[in-house]
Parts: C-alpha cells; sequence; structure tokens
C-alpha cells in the first residue's frame, strides 16, 4: 500500500513484488519537487534554479507571491498546457506500467483521473466513491483532497488538481458505507494526522472521515497527502489510522496483513 508517489516508478514496481494486490492511494505525478528543484515536470521545464525561487516563496508562506511566480514562468510558453499535458502523460505511462501486480488505486490532488482510462491496464482497477472485497475484507476508496473553504479554482490554469468541494467528497465517503478498510488520499480530520511538521502547517483533513471512523468502526483507516506528519499512525476508537506515504522518498510501501 502507497500514496504521495510523485514519479517515482522504480519504487512502485519494487513494491508490487510479491504482493497480492497492491493499493495506490494517489498522487502519482511529481509536478513540483521539492527535495531535487531539477526533478518534476517544473523542474525539467524551467530549470532547478526558477524552481529553487518558486519553493522559497512558498517555504515563507508567500502564497499569492509563489502562485504569481509560477504564473509568469508558464505564461512565458508558447503552450504551456501543452507542455504540461505532455509531461503528465509521459509520466503516467511509466507510472501505470510499473503497476505489475493486482492493483486497486484511487487518484489524488496531484493527478489527473480524466487521464487514467488511456493507461491503465488489465490489472489495475479504479475506485472512486467505490468499495470492493480484497482477500475477504471490504475496501472503500475515495480520492482526491478537499479545496479550502470559499476557494474556487482558476481556470485556465496549467495543471488542475483534483481539489473536491466538501459537499462532493462527504458523498464520495457517504457512498461508501461500512467497509473493514477505509482508504483514501487525504487524511481524516485530526490534529496529529493533518499538520506537517516540515511545511508547518495543516492541511485540510476530512470530517466525513472522521466520522465515518466513528460510526462504523473500521479496521483500518489509511491515507496519504501529508508528506511529514506530526504522527504517521493514531488510533481513532477501533479504528487505526495510518499515514502510508511518502512514497516517493522512502521507496517503502505500508504492509496490511490480516
Amino acid at each position: 500500500m502507497v500514496s504521495d508517489v510523485h514519479g517515482n516508478a522504480e519504487a512502485l514496481a519494487r513494491a508490487g513484488e510479491g504482493a497480492d494486490a497492491l493499493l495506490v492511494l494517489g498522487d502519482l505525478i511529481d509536478f513540483v519537487d521539492y527535495h531535487d528543484h531539477s526533478g518534476g515536470i517544473m523542474g525539467r521545464v524551467f530549470g532547478p534554479d526558477r524552481v529553487s525561487v518558486f519553493a522559497q516563496l512558498r517555504r515563507e508562506r508567500k502564497h499569492d507571491a509563489a502562485a504569481g511566480y509560477a504564473r509568469s514562468l508558464w505564461e512565458g510558453l508558447t503552450d504551456a498546457a501543452a507542455v504540461v499535458e505532455e509531461a503528465v502523460r509521459s509520466q503516467y505511462k511509466e507510472l501505470f506500467a510499473a503497476m505489475t501486480a493486482p492493483t486497486f488505486a484511487t487518484p489524488g490532488n496531484v493527478d489527473q483521473p480524466a487521464l487514467w482510462p488511456e493507461f491503465v491496464g488489465d490489472g489495475v482497477r479504479v475506485l472512486d466513491g467505490e468499495s470492493v472485497d480484497i482477500g475477504g475484507l471490504r475496501f472503500g476508496f475515495v480520492g482526491g483532497a478537499l479545496l479550502p473553504p470559499g476557494v474556487v479554482p482558476r481556470r485556465g490554469s496549467v495543471f488542475r488538481p483534483y481539489l473536491r468541494t466538501t459537499a462532493d467528497f462527504d458523498a464520495g465517503v457517504a457512498a461508501l458505507g461500512a467497509v473493514d478498510v477505509l482508504c483514501s488520499h487525504a487524511p481524516p480530520d485530526v490534529p496529529e494526522l493533518t499538520y506537517d511538521v516540515l511545511a508547518r502547517r495543516a492541511e485540510i483533513g476530512s470530517g466525513a472521515l472522521l466520522r465515518a471512523i466513528v460510526e462504523h468502526r473500521p479496521r483500518w483507516a489509511v491515507f496519504g497527502h501529508v508528506h511529514q506528519p506530526l504522527a504517521a499512525r493514531v488510533r481513532v476508537g477501533w479504528t487505526e489510522c495510518a499515514n502510508v506515504g511518502h512514497f516517493q522518498r522512502t521507496g517503502r510501501a505500508y504492509v496490511l496483513r490480516w
């Protein structure tokens, strides 16, 4: 089980070796690599020096300035959207080819799920707001992350992340019903699980996931999204909640045994 792959196709292929099933909880695309500024789509298009400027603005929490700087870079290209789409397709081709074990996948916010059917092979099943039986247990999947309240996605962006309104995300969780394993990209709204100690900010957790955990008491709730969480594992009532990322950096899959 992995999340936040961000382009690490080599480790993804290893994760499936000998596995009965591979669960992928989103963020396949490496768009901005904050550890290697020459990597990711932005690094390959604009080079590490420019990505370093962008990353520094993000670290300083100058989000408007960072967005403006990135926009100026993309506007300097003749057809930025085409450049990004080509890069995304190239990554997806490599990443989905690495899923050689029976795979169940849901998209993250740094994904474009509309493109997935083009690359999904026979052994890969994509689930979002759906449940499936695996090895005698019921697994429910819900993808994407939450939009901040009141935020409307910018039209014409070169990359449209999979960010959902609270109502839309909540509907996806409700569609699952009672499951043994609750699988999502976003974490439940538990402070220890949503706070990123390196970014020094809390990501948005899902109240609907937390309510499902309390109401249905699954054995496990697994997720990613927060790369450096304050706590990687927290128990909520009967449920073991575990962050199974940051796979791009660790290269280690989280193994679920029952």
